[in-house]
């Protein structure tokens, strides 16, 4: 392999870890490029010496928030909540509960009870190294919250008492990490790693990047809940990248977002839309899940994509009345530009 050639190839792949994991193997091209005398096995001595550091570099920015992280930060929005015996939706948690559907809004499902979460993931040896999100497990496995440091945990205590952040005040039975189970940073260390060992491509067709490696504002803001689409859209068969379309039309990503006309939230829904599915406006990752049920409801009513829009913009009782995208120049613009993003994402 000529020296040329040997540049080349480290361009490429240059070019391709950088768009990954924003680090460039500037050890291997200064080392190659010092010498026209260099060779194949030369190139790859030198890639492999700067190979550990890019791939240690690469790994952080991947897992700058691990599965674990995640879970505290989606369970922290529900501090405030009442405690329910067998609750599981915002209205009000047990335990268990609010890890389970804190968990679901990441699209990882966990079992139900503290007793079955206390199985899932690796166990950690002791609260001395235990690290925020992972699972505490108390009271001979009937009591289960999430760690968040200093010796402290958030949990749903008892009925009369609400979600909030306490003391970790015994032993825990176990101390459970969930790992890096997300999909996102799965399919990102796998990226990595193959360009890394050499392999001419990598599928990343289905890699959604993590908010660190994002650049463009839009997605910034859509990254808390990027999980929660893809996990909606999964649940309820929709188009991939559909419900961030929505969510960026109708509140440009801001769960705090109010529209003149009452309209609340993530997802802009009306107070007696929210009600009809039982469901706190206010609340980004139960809109999320009920935009997905509320399209698909109307994807099967009505055929396509573009009139399900529509039902969602101006109500379904509007498109059998119009016999299609009803003649709103609202609604005919805001199903152009959702179709626009969709197809700019494909």
């Amino acid at each position: 392999m000529s020296v040329a050639e040997i540049q080349s190839r480290i361009a490429d792949i240059e070019s391709r870890i950088a768009s990954f994991t924003g680090v460039v193997p500037q050890q291997a091209v200064t080392k190659l490029s010092s010498t026209s005398s260099s060779s194949s096995t030369e190139f790859a001595s030198a890639l492999s010496t700067s190979s550990s550091g890019i791939v240690e570099r690469g790994m952080r920015t991947l897992n700058s928030t691990t599965t674990g992280e995640k879970l505290l930060s989606v369970a922290k929005q529900y501090t405030g909540t009442p405690y329910k015996w067998g609750g599981a939706q915002p209205g009000g948690f047990d335990c268990s509960g609010l890890i389970q559907y804190s968990a679901k809004q990441l699209g990882i499902d966990l079992p139900r009870t503290a007793a079955q979460q206390a199985k899932v993931g690796t166990e950690v040896s002791s609260l001395a190294e235990a690290k925020p999100g992972d699972l505490i497990v108390l009271e001979n496995g009937h009591h289960i919250g999430i760690y968040v440091g200093d010796g402290q945990m958030l949990h749903a205590p008892k009925t009369g008492d609400v979600v909030k952040i306490s003391k970790v005040w015994e032993t825990p039975m176990t101390i459970r990490r969930l790992g890096t189970t997300a999909a996102t940073t799965a399919a990102g260390v796998g990226v990595a790693a193959s360009l890394l060992s050499g392999v001419g491509t990598a599928d990343t067709s289905s890699y959604v990047r993590p908010a660190s490696l994002t650049s463009t504002s839009g997605t910034t803001k859509s990254a808390p809940y990027e999980a929660a689409f893809a996990a909606a859209e999964q649940k309820y068969d929709l188009p991939s990248g559909l419900l961030r379309a929505v969510a960026k039309q109708e509140s440009g990503f801001n769960a705090n977002a109010k529209s003149p006309a009452g309209a609340t939230g993530l997802m802009q829904f009306m107070p007696a839309t929210a009600r009809g599915f039982g469901i706190d406006p206010s609340d980004p990752f139960a809109s999320i899940d009920a935009a997905g049920k509320y399209l698909s409801q109307n994807l099967k009513t009505f055929g396509s994509v573009d009139l399900a829009l529509a039902a969602y913009n101006a109500g379904p009782g509007n498109v059998k009345k119009y016999g299609g995208i009803p003649p709103f120049t609202e609604t005919q613009n805001y199903v152009k530009k959702i179709t626009a993003d969709l197809g700019s994402a494909a």
